[in-house]
């Protein structure tokens, strides 16, 4: 058997592969694609990212910065990948998602520490009886074969919400005299592609939007969506104005054309380095793909619109972390397994990748004896794995990194941008000494976020 099994070749399980095979640990890496795909996969690559490209913003200020900022620290190796399949996005860090993925397969494929298997694993019932560390990291789309799996091994605390993807559209197919190409607040270069709406357009496009045909059959409720993934028709019957003051808010936009804010705006990211190809920001949707076509051709600039890939929904799988896992990402009942990525509730790219390098720093420990190490509590990683495995969190929904999970700064900072700041300057100093102080982890080289 391998020093360590990882079960789930996406974000956190290729991250903890890396970091543990480059300690000279033997992984044997499961992966079941292409032998068995998902409804939201596209390819067999590792890594593949299926929501959007975005990794989100790079602003150090951010929470999402900040957790980038901690990564590199700890010498992540997809932030790394994501950062050599770079395009231009604005203050957010996107990549050419083919590119990405084909890096991060090459290099998990030649590692001499790691061996992959393309198969689907039914069961850990060998690997534990040879009492091998387990590293489960299968993600939002677990296989249902696997999901009984861990229905035995867990009881029936595991939940399930509904996740979407945003449709992809050819850059060549759209009218580029209606749109204006800008970031918001001209942060950065102008990376976004802005289709502007006046009132009776937005209005219009919201009672088509609510009234479209469905995929899927609402017999799930609004509560099972996670908050920051809700298809887009959901928002929209909240009330007229929601996506004014959401994804299609113009504020920090201004139309050329007409020297003024728009009513609403749609904004539109490169989806590779050729900027041949463009997501909607926003519009993980649910609607039939017939409808996407009509609703969406609404949009300014999208009338002829060709789409290279339609949203879809599919089923996310997470478990009750905080009534399940030790704050080192254990199982409170079989310490030989730990559990990573988006299955344990930690919602977003940043956050998986951060999941699965914590969950291979404490495996490494543990197969040397030492008790893991405790993330700064004042880290954005540290925070959000404190959030997940805390027996007091009731209610239990996935979360990203924010500012709101954090210890409170002492003193208070009142104003927003200082405050944010603060937590930035707190959290990477208290990495920079989780790094100093655990020297036995044999970190990877840190790197500038920036090349």
């Amino acid at each position: 058997m391998a020093d360590v099994l990882i079960v789930g070749g996406g974000l956190a399980g290729s991250e903890a592969a890396w970091q543990l095979a480059e300690r000279g640990v033997a992984v044997r890496l499961y992966e079941m694609r292409p032998t068995r795909s998902t409804p939201a996969h596209h390819s067999a690559q590792l890594a593949e990212l299926v929501c959007s490209n975005s990794l989100k913003s790079l602003d150090p200020s951010t929470a999402a910065g900040t957790l980038k900022q901690e990564l590199a620290l700890l010498g992540s190796f997809l932030i790394s990948c994501a950062l050599a399949a770079k395009v231009q996005a604005g203050g957010a860090l996107a990549v050419d998602r083919e590119v990405f993925a084909a890096e991060v397969t090459a290099r998990i494929e030649a590692h001499p520490h790691i061996e992959l298997i393309r198969e689907e694993l039914g069961d850990l019932d060998d690997a534990l009886k040879h009492r091998t560390p387990i590293i489960v990291a299968t993600g939002p789309l677990t296989s249902s074969a696997f999901e009984a799996c861990l229905t035995r091994l867990l009881g029936k605390q595991h939940l399930a919400f509904y996740d979407a993807a945003a449709p992809i559209v050819e850059a060549a197919s759209l009218n580029h005299d209606l749109l204006f190409a800008q970031s918001r607040y001209d942060k950065g270069s102008a990376d976004y592609l802005n289709a502007p709406l006046n009132r009776a357009q937005y209005e219009h496009f919201i009672s088509e939007l609510i009234t479209a045909r469905l995929t899927l059959k609402r017999s799930f409720e609004t509560a099972e969506l996670f908050q920051a993934c809700q298809p887009i028709e959901e928002v929209a019957r909240k009330g007229l104005d929601t996506l004014r003051h959401g994804a299609l808010k113009p504020v920090g936009l201004y139309d050329p054309h007409t020297q003024l804010r728009p009513w609403a705006v749609v904004q539109l990211r490169a989806e590779n380095r050729a900027r041949s190809a463009y997501n909607l920001v926003g519009f993980q949707t649910n609607l039939s793909f017939g409808e996407q076509q009509r609703v969406f051709r609404l949009i300014p600039g999208l009338e002829q619109a060709e789409f290279s890939r339609f949203g879809v929904m599919h089923r996310n799988t997470f478990i009750d972390a905080p009534r399940l896992l030790a704050h080192d990402l254990s199982l409170k009942a079989d310490s030989r397994l730990r559990f990573a990525g988006q299955i344990t509730g930690t919602e977003g790219y940043c956050e998986a990748i951060g999941s699965g390098l914590y969950a291979a720093l404490a495996s490494y420990a543990a197969l040397q004896g030492r008790p893991a190490p405790v993330l700064p509590p004042e880290s954005t990683l540290g925070s959000l794995l404190s959030y997940a495995t805390d027996p007091q969190v009731v209610e239990y929904q996935p979360m990203h990194v924010n500012y709101g999970i954090m210890l409170p700064l002492e003193p208070s900072v009142r104003k927003k941008r200082e405050r944010y700041t603060a937590f930035s300057r707190r959290a990477v100093e208290s990495m920079h000494r989780f790094r100093s102080q655990n020297g036995f982890l044999e970190f990877l080289p840190s790197y500038p976020l920036l090349p």
